[in-house]
């Protein structure tokens, strides 16, 4: 099938297209020959979610029709590109199906014994942590997974998981075998050491400060904050406060200064991408509700776009609306650069060239 699609590509931040085609799957700025079928509108590249976890659920892994769900559910909300930050559900399968969003994976969590939800990770101790990270690192699309901070039962509060001579052989280790590393950061303490070995990418990062926002835009770390599940803090606080009062205050502060955290980190330089952190607790489709809570923050429409569009696929690797690409695109009968919100209600997604929704 030959898609026609016309109206305004939103091919790049600055660069806005009439039309193109997909033929055979792949985008075209040529028209071709014969027939077309044609959809109108507003088009951006598929939106990326770069920390969602497919194949998991707030107990563990799950069945692969559940997998199925949820991958349709991100897809049916525009989501054709996803970082998978860690599940321990074998979704490999999910790369042989066209109608199916594309998965980028960080293998397994890696977790220190007893610091991280139960059946998610790898729980280890750091002697072991260069190990388990080569091996997720060849089991993986590129990237590992760490857990760098969770609470802490004996402090009664949150802290870092791994020493900074373990931490810094793990990532390199990592960057030996081609991978990158990301970690799971909430609070203030696993920053700086996790920065300074050679980490690409927090997530959440609710514990940045003045004092490390210039190391993070120094040396180009890449955030995710996710910030709607960081808006579940203050529940997570109540079901502890009993017994982890410490915890719970930090996690409330975490919570208060979240929006000013982003923002401080955007305006020093901070690469910053869309995240959702879905299929723990949260539900999978929540890209809009992401790019919009990012404006929220702060950040202005063009660029929140652009963490979710040009600027994610750009940061993983992947390509967006050039010739050649992958047919992978989304269409909006309103401008989203003039109101995010628009990201809420695509009226036609196209995947490898075919409509799918």
């Amino acid at each position: 099938m030959v898609l026609h699609v016309k109206g305004r590509v939103l091919a790049g931040p600055e660069d806005v297209r009439d039309e193109l085609w997909a033929v055979d799957g792949r985008i075209t700025y040529e028209r071709p020959p014969g027939e077309a079928v044609t959809v109108s509108g507003w088009v951006l590249p598929g939106l990326v979610d770069a920390h969602c976890h497919v194949g998991l659920d707030q107990h563990g892994p799950v069945p692969d029709e559940v997998s199925e769900k949820q991958a349709l559910t991100d897809r049916d909300a525009g989501t054709l590109l996803v970082r998978d930050a860690g599940s321990p559900s074998d979704t490999r399968w999910i790369d042989a199906r066209e109608d199916l969003p594309k998965i980028i994976r960080a293998g397994r969590h890696i977790a220190r014994t007893r610091r991280y939800i139960r059946n998610y990770a790898h729980e280890i101790e750091p002697g072991d942590l260069v190990a388990y990270v080569g091996r997720e690192a060849r089991r993986g699309d590129g990237w590992v997974k760490l857990v760098g901070d969770w609470i802490d039962r004996d402090a009664g509060d949150l802290a870092a998981c791994w020493p900074r001579g373990e931490v810094e052989a793990a990532i390199a280790e990592a960057h030996r075998l081609g991978a990158r590393v990301t970690a799971h950061c909430f609070a203030e303490d696993s920053l700086r050491d996790l920065v300074e070995a050679g980490i690409d990418c927090i997530e959440h990062a609710t514990g940045l400060t003045e004092d490390t926002i210039p190391l993070f835009a120094e040396r180009g770390v890449a955030i995710v904050p996710t910030l709607v599940n960081i808006a579940t803090f203050p529940h997570m606080a109540d079901g502890g406060a009993a017994k982890f009062p410490n915890w719970a205050a930090h996690m409330r502060r975490l919570y208060e200064r979240r929006y000013d955290t982003v923002r401080s980190a955007y305006d020093a330089g901070v690469p910053v991408f869309v995240g959702t952190d879905a299929g723990g607790s949260l539900a999978h489709g929540l890209v809009a509700a992401e790019v919009a809570e990012l404006v929220k923050a702060g950040i202005p429409a063009l660029d929140a776009l652009s963490a979710t569009a040009w600027g994610a696929r750009a940061w993983l690797g992947r390509p967006a609306l050039e010739e050649g690409a992958p047919a992978d695109l989304v269409v909006y009968a309103e401008d989203p650069r003039a109101d995010v919100r628009v990201l809420a209600a695509p009226s036609r997604i196209v995947l490898n060239g075919r409509i799918v929704g």
